[in-house]
């Protein structure tokens, strides 16, 4: 993962992206690279993984080279009228404000090619080694990874179909960009990550696509004919029920990568501290 200059991280609502997130910022910042964790919504589960202060739109030194932002949308389209168009600063015009996040938010693709322009810049831009991002869930961010293409097919010249083009280029790089796709080894988590792997493969967004499996039981080595009895017997009779559940999804999608179930009570920055040590093993 060292070559990458950007993650996009997405999965099925509650599969985990968010700890995965954290996890692969802390993995890369503790290798020596200057980082930049973002939220493309809700920065809260990011935060609480990262154990840091409610994440803001300015990219923020929590720790030495280890950075965070949360993308704004009306903030990042201000942003990019400013940096793109050269239009004067307007942030402090009420009115004004509103009627763009207005336009954010019913325009074709605009809140898309917004949002993503804004973590797009962050890697154009080169301050930083590694942007990784807490996307939003399956479901969404096919929406959001097609914008630039949609904005390209909308408008025929001029900078808003430049800043489209180099969108494209950053997304299609296979040795800069890497979507990460989340999963639990069960039936809908899998499911919805096969369909969205399917629509990838027709629209061909982004050049690599990884899968990593969360939440991975331990293989419990043990005969199921000599089984204690009691609550020993009954714990471990679970956990093979379980172990061989998970086995059938794992073999049913063939995950690129793997996260184990992490057993105890720990708090989000815990989990992500843990699971960032087996990030660190990855390839």
């Amino acid at each position: 993962m060292n070559e990458r200059r950007l993650v996009i991280v997405s999965g099925k609502g509650g599969v985990g992206k968010s700890a995965v997130t954290a996890a692969v910022a802390l993995a890369a910042h503790r290798s020596g690279a200057r980082v930049l964790a973002m939220a493309m919504s809700s920065g809260g589960g990011l935060s609480a993984h990262l154990g840091v202060p409610p994440l803001q739109f300015e990219p923020r030194e929590d720790r030495p080279g280890l950075f965070t932002s949360l993308v704004d949308r009306t903030r990042a389209l201000i942003e990019y009228l400013q940096v793109q168009v050269g239009l004067p600063s307007i942030i402090g015009f009420g009115p004004a404000v509103r009627a763009f996040d207005a336009l954010a938010s019913s325009a074709p693709a605009v809140r898309e090619i917004v949002t993503m322009g804004k973590i797009l810049w962050e890697v154009k831009r080169e301050q930083f080694d590694l942007v990784v991002v807490d996307a939003p869930p399956t479901g969404q961010i096919g929406s959001y990874l097609r914008s630039a293409r949609t904005i390209s097919e909308l408008v025929p010249s001029g900078k808003i179909r430049e800043q489209a083009g180099w969108m494209q280029t950053i997304l299609n790089e296979p040795d800069a960009t890497e979507l990460m796709l989340v999963n639990l080894p069960e039936e809908l988590p899998t499911s919805e990550t096969q369909d969205t792997l399917d629509w990838l493969g027709r629209e061909l967004l982004v050049s690599r696509t990884t899968v990593v499996t969360n939440r991975i039981l331990p293989i419990l080595e043990w005969d199921g004919e000599r089984l204690p009895t009691g609550p020993a017997g009954d714990a471990a009779r679970l956990q093979l029920d379980l172990q061989s559940e998970q086995q059938r999804w794992i073999a049913e999608l063939a995950p690129d990568r793997r996260l184990p179930f992490l057993f105890g009570t720990m708090t989000a920055s815990e989990v992500a501290a843990l699971l960032s040590e087996r990030v660190e093993a990855w390839p």
